[in-house]
């Protein structure tokens, strides 16, 4: 067990993570930590750098969009310790592929968005820019 300097309050690692309390809770009823929370004497949840670090890429696969079944998989994988690399690796590479997507289809939105931004820039410029006479053939 680590020492006591060591563990963080629900509290801190909501700060440390950026979670909220009661995101906290929902990933331990969900299963995606790999250790148990452990509790005090009190009941009040305490959690070690280690639950902190597995939060952080439980946080970071979620915002990569990997529904929450597969980050359960993912971390039941990691429970059960070596043997089941190829399953762990099958897995993330499923998915880095599904992000690979993502990206190619917001790269081609961001791509029209600047070609739209670009053409009302042209056009206020346009606008803005003060009247001429006709040129007289000079």
């Amino acid at each position: 067990m680590p020492d006591s300097a060591s563990l963080l309050s629900i509290g801190q690692v909501a700060e440390r993570t950026g979670l909220s309390v009661h995101a906290l809770r929902f990933y331990e009823r969900e299963g995606v930590l790999v250790d148990p929370v452990r509790r005090d004497p009190a009941g009040r949840r305490f959690y070690s750098e280690n639950d902190v670090e597995w939060l952080t890429v439980c946080i970071i696969l979620r915002a990569s969009g990997m529904p929450l079944p597969a980050i359960r998989r993912y971390t039941e994988l990691v429970r059960e310790g070596d043997g089941n690399e190829e399953e762990r690796l099958a897995l993330l590479r499923a998915h880095g592929e599904r992000v690979s997507a993502q990206i190619g289809d917001l790269t081609r939105c961001l791509d029209l968005v600047n070609y739209k931004v670009g053409v009302y820039e042209d056009i206020l410029a346009d606008r803005a820019a003060p009247c001429r006479p006709a040129s007289s053939g000079h």
